[in-house]
């Protein structure tokens, strides 16, 4: 059976290359939305820190009809640290969309997603996207897509992939870069001509993998996935089967069963192969489960996720400011929420170690981390974080191997030298260097632990006008050490409430993150000094009052505005003998051992 009536594709590409601003214009053509309703922009960002970033976190579905035909689509993110949700996708579908910017050509997530998707045998249209950029080179992007499907070993189906030339934001397509679109007709028809219909034998047993798992409060866990063969109907007995065989299979039954229709999930009674769908009344579902006949389980192989690169300790905050304003604090609620997030990602790691306070979370990378982090905070946890660390690997001869990034980097051409310079003290090597204008692409094998903290530089020597991206490459021999950090921390003297004096005080040892007002403590750190040294200062200093000192007078003192971190700036500055102290409401970075005479006499031996 042919289903000649369906598509299932996803899109693909390196991040901010317009994969969402695509499919709302998809969605709009496509008659998803009435005439007169209003949309926001990049709606299927439909997480608040994915709006607020402006990035893509979450493996989304939609649908629209074309001509008859519904074309189910997966909006897939762009970062790397977000691969997972991408390699799992790809298995509900039969071919993808590659997007790649008109200016800024093949990225290193463009390789890493062209690569898997390759991997599964599917079929590739290319879309050059941004083709209205003043900077566009439509001429040599073609021949870089070319290269980059040689190089990964493309087969010659998908060595003949068709290219079409698109602007999302104006929402046109066209087959030639010689002729400006109209609309995205082009876009549907290569879709509908070249993606192969699913195919199967509905009269079969059952056979669906479920690739990825919502949760909701009132019915659990629901599974989504796409029917491999046969059909699926509500209340009918299924079998849970797992290919890893590490469970054993049970039986149950299916509560309800929903399709996506636009944006929207609506109730069907059954549904056949090639339908994505969404079912929901089996208990302990997890991702890489197949549902089966209970006649006939034959469970289906899953794609192998890759393994984490970074791991950092989460833990009970217990700081001398702890409780006050988190609503999760304990850690047995710390525990119940990291081990719930393993159910939706399945690239991320949670492990208990001896102490009964802390746990071990390993993932993708550093934003993988912080967005599993800054979500919890939302979420009213409180919680303290270490350095992040890499994982490493020993290989046959006991020696260490470490995780080796593929960095690209484009900068203008005057911070050539100080870029170079900076990367090759993280043991960074070059491997490519060519001018784009008056810009220049540079890319490097650099090791994963040389990234940590070199962002805000990276922003600094290049005054902001930098582009940097990364993605794993393998495995290497470990390339020695690395200096992770090249300033110091100015340490709190006491508790108390931070005073301008004071501040006034200790802003001429350093660059200070607090103002006047804000609550101190002893052992929490208030600023970076440019020594390598940490120096202890005493924030809470007032000045004593005389007969000739008025107490107005602190009003006279200036003080310098200070630097504000994000929670990626906390994580880069952490240095190995500090913590981060994560609450709904602040970011405090600390020591670990606050006393600042005990930490003096730990020096001293």
């Amino acid at each position: 059976m042919i289903r000649e009536d369906l598509r299932n594709i996803a899109i693909i590409a390196h991040v901010d290359h317009g994969k969402t601003t695509l499919v709302d214009e998809m969605l709009k053509q496509g008659g998803a939305f009435r005439e007169n309703q209003a949309v926001a922009e990049r709606v299927m960002d439909s997480n608040d820190i994915e709006r607020e970033r402006g990035i893509t976190i979450l493996a989304k579905n939609t649908s629209v009809c074309y001509n008859d035909i519904k074309i189910n689509i997966i909006d897939t993110p762009g970062h790397a640290d977000f691969g997972g949700e991408v390699e799992r996708v790809l298995k509900m579908v039969d071919g993808v969309l590659l997007l790649v910017d008109a200016a800024e050509g093949p990225m290193p997530q463009t390789r890493f997603v062209l690569s898997k998707a390759l991997e599964m045998g599917h079929k590739i249209i290319v879309v050059v996207n941004k083709i209205d950029r003043p900077d566009a080179r439509l001429d040599e992007i073609g021949d870089e897509v070319l290269e980059l499907l040689l190089e990964l070993d493309a087969n010659d189906d998908q060595l003949e992939s068709p290219i079409l030339f698109c602007s999302g934001r104006s929402g046109t397509a066209s087959l030639s870069q010689y002729e400006a679109g109209t609309d995205l007709k082009p876009l549907f028809d290569t879709i509908v001509n070249y993606i192969e219909p699913p195919k199967g034998n509905e009269d079969e047993p059952l056979q669906m993998l479920i690739s990825s798992i919502d949760y909701n409060d009132y019915v659990g866990r629901i599974g989504i996935g796409r029917i491999e063969r046969g059909s699926v109907k509500v209340n009918q007995q299924v079998t849970v089967c797992d290919y890893t065989q590490s469970k054993k299979n049970y039986n149950s039954k299916i509560v309800s069963l929903l399709q996506i229709q636009g944006l929207n999930r609506v109730p069907a009674e059954s549904a056949t192969v090639g339908d994505i769908v969404w079912i929901s009344g089996i208990e302990n579902i997890t991702i890489g489960d197949t549902i089966c006949a209970t006649e006939a389980p034959e469970p289906l192989p899953f794609v192998k996720i890759s393994e984490p690169t970074v791991e950092m300790t989460f833990a009970v905050n217990d700081s001398p400011f702890a409780g006050r304003e988190g609503k999760y604090v304990t850690s047995r609620q710390l525990r119940e929420r990291l081990f719930k997030e393993l159910l939706r990602d399945v690239s991320l790691r949670v492990e208990e170690t001896e102490n009964t306070d802390a746990f071990r979370v390993a993932g993708r990378g550093e934003m993988h981390l912080s967005i599993l982090i800054e979500n919890m905070r939302r979420e009213g946890y409180e919680l303290s974080v270490s350095t992040p660390r890499v994982l490493l690997r020993e290989d046959e001869d006991g020696k260490k191997l470490e995780p080796i990034e593929r960095l690209v980097i484009d900068v203008p051409e005057d911070c050539v030298g100080a870029v170079m310079e900076k990367v090759c003290s993280r043991k960074g090597e070059m491997v490519d260097m060519h001018p784009q204008g008056s810009r220049t692409r540079i890319e490097f094998l650099i090791p994963a632990r040389g990234l940590f903290g070199y962002k805000s530089e990276f922003l600094t020597d290049t005054k902001g006008e930098g582009i940097m991206s990364h993605v794993f490459e393998s495995y290497e021999r470990y390339k020695g050490d690395i200096d992770r950090r090249n300033t110091g921390s100015l340490v709190s003297f006491e508790t108390g409430e931070a005073v301008t004096y004071g501040l006034y005080n200790a802003q001429e040892r350093g660059q200070l993150f607090i103002t006047a007002g804000t609550p101190v403590y002893e052992g929490m750190i208030v600023g970076a000094s440019p020594k390598t040294d940490d120096l202890v200062v005493n924030v809470c200093k007032k000045k004593h009052l005389t007969n000739t000192r008025a107490s107005g007078s602190d009003d006279a003192l200036r003080l310098v505005p200070p630097r504000v971190l994000s929670l990626e700036d906390c994580l880069e500055f952490l240095a190995d003998d500090e913590l981060l102290e994560v609450t709904p409401e602040s970011l405090r970075i600390r020591k670990r051992v606050l006393s600042n005479t005990q930490r003096a006499k730990n020096r001293a031996k």
